[in-house]
């Protein structure tokens, strides 16, 4: 175990290190900047001194070593739309993309479970079929165009909740119901999936054949054995799925216009806000990676055959 820790420890180091340059290089290879002279008309001295304030006179690859090795320290910058450190900006927009994901994992992940298990237990019946239709649906519908027909309809047709996020107003459970209902449908479906997969395999085991030919009582077969054992696929979808909850959405943000992550990261691209761009890659990079390696360690006390070499 300490091995595998170690090697994923570097590889960790890697992929920070390779994800952080070849966003940086993306930025400042694409034409235009965030002092371009079409958005911010600078001439001689003054465009000088402020691309000298922001080290953007510098070489790629000098700008690129200061900027990890402050934010190896904690300091990814100042945002260069906002004027502010981009520590503060996110200390303030996480906590509205982490009310989104969690409120969406709290009713996606318990419902992706029940109906697959139910679609398990009831294969080839009609009750199978539409749930494996819904969860085929579901996970494979674009977020934008639900969004945009759920607007549509409810907002402005019916009229039963309101337009837009909680920028400038206390979100309540009007303002939540359509962005936490659409950002947990994709969980749904592939987790619906997933458990009905996994449930169907372990419903063909021997051991299970064997608790039913011994008289146990069928909810004692599917909670204590199947359930216990089907835990894997669950954990494959489940911990990685919390990385989109970390990160925000940035699709239901920019839809819902609700202050998150997701969305400031999308304003910021637009902006070419560098240090934002960079601050939301690099952690979320951090957030993927520290998550799967929790997934494979999950794998090994659910299922002591698994061991990491």
């Amino acid at each position: 175990m300490a091995r595998y820790l170690l090697v994923r420890f570097f590889g960790f180091i890697f992929v920070i290190v390779t994800v952080s340059f070849i966003t940086f290089f993306l930025m400042w290879s694409t034409p235009g900047g965030p002092f371009d002279e079409s958005k911010m008309p600078l001439e001689g001295a003054a465009k000088a001194n402020i691309l000298k304030k922001y080290g953007l006179d510098q070489p790629f690859y000098v700008q690129w070593f200061k900027y990890m090795v402050n934010a190896v320290q904690g300091d990814f910058g100042t945002s260069f739309q906002y004027q502010t450190p981009v520590k503060d900006l996110f200390l303030k927009f996480w906590p509205n993309s982490l009310l989104l994901g969690v409120l969406s994992l709290a009713w996606s992940f318990p419902v992706g479970i029940i109906i697959g298990v139910i679609a398990a237990l009831k294969r080839n019946t009609v009750i199978d079929y539409f749930i494996t239709t819904f969860a085929l649906v579901t996970s494979s519908l674009p977020q934008f165009a639900v969004i945009f027909f759920a607007l549509a309809i409810f907002a402005v047709w019916l009229k039963v909740v309101p337009y837009g996020g909680w920028i400038d107003r206390t979100p309540d459970l009007k303002v939540l119901i359509l962005p936490v209902l659409i950002f947990g449908m994709g969980t749904v479906g592939s987790l619906a999936r997933y458990t009905r997969s996994g449930m169907l395999d372990v419903l063909g085991q021997d051991y299970i054949r064997t608790a039913r030919a011994k008289g146990a009582k069928r909810s004692v077969v599917i909670f204590k054995h199947a359930m216990r054992n089907m835990l894997v696929p669950i954990v494959t979808i489940f911990l990685p799925t919390v990385t989109n909850i970390l990160s925000g959405s940035i699709y239901v943000e920019l839809g819902f216009v609700i202050p998150g992550v997701g969305r400031f990261f999308l304003l910021s691209i637009f902006a070419r806000d560098y240090p934002m761009i960079m601050a939301t890659v690099l952690i979320a990079a951090t957030i993927l990676s520290v998550t799967y390696l929790l997934t494979d360690v999950a794998y090994t006390l659910l299922d002591p055959r698994i061991r990491l070499a």
